[in-house]
């Protein structure tokens, strides 16, 4: 009995070894067919453009303080499928002009000459099509306030509207937000570009706020917002 238990102690390193590679061995082809079965999902899949956008450009050299009339609130047309107006009933946002933007040479977000309307990335996602919409905003100019200088008073559970060009409204709510130096805001810009909520649509907003500085011509902090469709 007891050569027969040497025996087989002499050979524990052998078995030990040969259960390792065996577990090795299943891990790797465990992760190998996760690949190949990942991959082959994703084949012909286009790549977001948004996962690439940096943070809001210094302010524009002329910035336009020129008040938006009715007539001209109106007169705004854009695609049936794409955002028209911003609204935001707390802050008496009623009806903001929505327009295109879309990234500077240095890949930032770009921003629009007048401090009363917003920019929205062409290449974020689109009301009603259950991506992030990327959208960002003047807090204001030399003289008068911007359309966004309130932004940051926004909480969790406030609501924002978007109407899109055919004329269907959707109600998105306040997840978080946050004020931000510009250094950390840049890098918070991914989690700006999904959803704090996966699987449900999303609506991120962008201002820039705090201390001016002349040398980089830009405010020095940046409020990031982001809210979840309202499904009803």
């Amino acid at each position: 009995m007891s050569l027969r238990i040497n025996a087989i102690i002499s050979k524990l390193p052998k078995i030990l070894l040969g259960l390792v590679i065996f577990v090795l061995a299943a891990c790797l082809i465990r992760v190998i067919v996760w690949e190949h079965i990942y991959y082959n999902e994703k084949e012909g899949s286009e790549r977001s453009p948004v996962q690439e956008v940096g943070l809001v450009s210094p302010e524009p050299e002329q910035l336009d303080e020129t008040e938006i009339t009715a007539t001209q609130v109106a007169a705004h047309t854009v695609a049936p499928d794409k955002p028209r107006y911003l609204s935001i009933p707390k802050l008496n946002i009623h009806n903001a002009r929505i327009r295109e933007v879309g990234l500077t040479s240095k890949g930032a977000l770009a921003t629009l000459a007048s401090i009363f309307d917003i920019g929205w990335y062409r290449a974020s996602g689109k009301p009603g099509q259950g991506k992030t919409l990327l959208m960002d905003g003047h807090n204001g100019g030399p003289t008068k306030t911007g359309v966004f200088k309130r932004l940051g008073d926004l909480v969790v559970g406030d609501l924002i509207i978007i109407e899109r060009g055919d004329g269907a409204k959707f109600e998105y709510e306040v997840a978080d937000t946050k004020t931000l130096p510009v250094a950390q805001a840049d890098q918070y810009m991914a989690s700006m570009q999904v959803s704090p909520m996966p699987g449900k649509e999303s609506l991120s907003l962008i201002t820039c706020t705090g201390e001016w500085s002349q040398s980089r011509r830009t405010y020095l902090s940046r409020v990031m917002l982001r809210a979840v469709i309202v499904e009803k």
